[in-house]
């Protein structure tokens, strides 16, 4: 029997298939108020900051770093430069996975742990569309197998940038100091806006002191990049402003000499002009390369530098303290004179030794058997102890303290560097503050021959030279004299600072100290007539000094040939000259040297006959007034 055909319901259908439709339409239009109302949210409500976002994308602000200003001798010698070098750098936003990246970079050129360190701490402070240095200096091989491999690394580039360079190497080191790879603490002390895209800062010396002149003014560039990050054209530019030169007081070829003197000691000279504070040369032995702090010194080399006994890294010159030995004698004998506690004909017995009522303690001199009757002029001249315990013992400490502090001794002189020390004046009041211990009457004679607690530093020795050569004008001590604007070449001279008007009740008195630091180097008898006056064409005033480094009991001997080095006395020596007209005025220390005027002496000479008559052409037949 065949199946009866279900009757169809064309309204139930009709009914359904507007649903449907309803439906479908309802989320079509849905749908297209979605997509408009987003269309909207982009195109109109926030089209400004998505059109930045795209322009962003392929328009980039980056900094330029300016020149650095370079740093020039008194005659022109560039003592501090700028030269192109390689640097492999990364934009973040051009690189996908860092990592990564860092490590197929390592396949094609040689990345040191370090460089990844300061890479990534470089990293965290940057901006993603500012280029980060990963390592500098790139070898022409470097340059070549990264130009092969280049198409691999989107984000990554080598740009030639300008590096500082120490043409001198070692000359110098210690008052140009050096820059290195700038770190957050660095940061912290300057404008961050000034330093963007600059990847290196001074550290120490005149780079750091002089920073702010040197470096100069942040320049921007914008520039269209492609998907890889890669620079395509530059379509605006605000150039940099270069940073200025500096020009010091210093002859750089003094300098040489002094450094060559002191070849194979450990120790410093300083010369200064006592006219003006000029330092004319400034040396610190040993000495090190700067340029090997530049772009992150190695390990290796670091470690050799900082476990060398000697201390090369060690600023003799600034930092450097010692006991001044005996060439303090002058400024003694002139406190006497202004004090009226002697005059220069007064005469004493100077034995072996002095000894102080109620004290069974002998205060010993260096010649053994004494000097005999001297007086003024004899003690400086032959550098007598026991006067000088006397003359300490009759001035006090509390004349002697105020009097010396006029030459500059324990404070800083206000050189324009960094690391100066104030070395130690020693006085009642400093001992109780510091030691809660009374003055002794012992520890004022030792203080009159410029040892126990006394210390000074090679630079305060040289300007309180100064001052005894000028009578009394004490000029601050400046390593700059002028700064050049490296775009026009003007030099703008900085003015000469004094910082002191020694005065005395007679004017006398300067010649009757003056006149035997002349005989010490012109008389046979004379410290340093045979090391260091013998012979010269001009007239020279000078001291010799040695400073004990420990003590000696007083049943012992000093023996120098049965200690061991390093607790040699120390060997000083200042001078100044023509003495008519100063104009150097030197201070000389040779660590454990012994004897000041047979060690110190003829790296003294050595140095004067050199700037004097090679430089100035002064002899006894010229007039001395010859410009320098």
């Amino acid at each position: 029997m065949a199946r009866r055909q279900a009757i169809k319901n064309h309204e139930l259908e009709k009914t359904m298939l507007r649903h449907r439709v309803f439906f479908a339409a309802f989320f079509v239009v849905l749908a297209l108020s979605a997509v408009l109302a987003r269309l909207i949210h982009l195109q109109v409500l926030n089209h400004e900051h998505y059109i930045t976002l795209s322009t962003n994308n392929r328009v980039r602000l980056e900094a330029i770093a300016p020149p650095r200003g370079m740093i020039y001798d008194r005659h022109g010698v560039l003592l501090a430069d700028n030269r192109p070098n390689y640097i492999l750098e990364l934009t973040p936003s051009g690189v996908e996975d860092m990592e990564k990246t860092l490590e197929r970079l390592g396949d094609v050129i040689k990345i040191s742990e370090l460089d990844l360190r300061r890479f990534k701490r470089a990293l965290r402070r940057s901006s993603s569309y500012q280029p980060v240095p990963l390592r500098f200096n790139l070898s022409d091989e470097d340059v070549a197998r990264f130009a092969v491999e280049r198409h691999h690394f989107p984000g990554v580039d080598i740009e030639a940038r300008l590096g500082r360079s120490y043409p001198l190497h070692g000359t110098m080191a210690h008052v140009l100091g050096y820059v290195g790879r700038i770190d957050d603490k660095d940061l912290a002390r300057v404008d961050k806006t000034d330093y963007k895209g600059t990847t290196h800062i001074g550290k120490i010396g005149l780079e750091r002191y002089y920073e702010e002149t040197l470096h100069g003014h942040v320049g921007f560039q914008q520039v269209e990049a492609n998907a890889q990050g890669r620079r395509l054209r530059v379509l605006e530019r605000q150039s940099p402003e270069a940073g200025k030169d500096l020009v010091l007081g210093i002859d750089a070829g003094l300098q040489a000499v002094a450094e060559a003197a002191m070849a194979g000691h450990t120790g410093s000279v300083v010369a200064i002009d006592p006219r003006n504070g000029d330092v004319l040369a400034m040396v610190s032995m040993p000495k090190f390369d700067p340029n090997l702090f530049v772009n992150g010194i190695s390990s290796k080399d670091y470690n050799r530098l900082r476990d060398d006994p000697d201390q090369p890294l060690f600023n003799r010159s600034l930092t450097g303290q010692y006991p001044p030995g005996s060439t303090i004698k002058p400024l003694m004998g002139l406190a006497g004179l202004e004090y009226q506690v002697t005059w220069a004909g007064k005469t004493m017995y100077a034995g072996p030794y002095y000894m102080l009522k109620n004290d069974e303690r002998k205060y010993r001199d260096w010649k053994k058997t004494g000097h005999g009757i001297v007086n003024l002029d004899k003690a400086i001249t032959q550098s007598c102890d026991v006067y000088f315990y006397d003359l300490a013992f009759k001035l006090g400490i509390d004349r002697i303290h105020p009097f010396m502090a006029q030459f500059g001794l324990g404070e800083r002189m206000g050189i324009d560097s960094t690391g100066e020390a104030p070395g130690l004046l020693p006085s009642r009041q400093w001992k109780r503050r510091t030691r809660n211990q009374p003055w002794y009457p012992g520890e004022t004679l030792i203080a009159g021959i410029g040892q126990g607690y006394m210390l000074t530093t090679p630079l305060q020795l040289a300007s309180m030279t100064g001052a005894i050569a000028t009578r009394g004008k004490l000029m601050r001590p400046r390593l700059v004299k002028g700064i050049r604007d490296s775009r026009t070449g003007e030099v703008e001279a900085l003015p000469p600072e004094q910082v002191g008007d020694i005065k005395v009740k007679n004017d006398l008195y300067w010649d009757q100290v003056i006149r035997p630091m002349i005989h010490v180097m012109t008389r046979k008898n004379g410290t340093g007539w045979w090391h260091a006056g013998r012979g010269a064409k001009y007239s020279i005033a000078g001291k010799t000094g040695t400073a004990q480094v420990f003590g000696i009991k007083q049943d012992e001997e000093y023996d120098e040939e049965t200690i061991a080095r390093k607790l040699r006395d120390h060997a000083l020596f200042i001078a100044f000259a023509p003495v008519k007209d100063p104009r150097i005025a030197i201070a000389v220390i040779v660590e454990n040297g012994g004897h000041g005027g047979a060690t110190a002496g003829p790296i003294t000479r050595k140095i004067l006959d050199y700037y004097l008559l090679q430089r100035l052409g002064i002899d006894k037949k010229s007039s001395g007034n010859k410009s320098s």
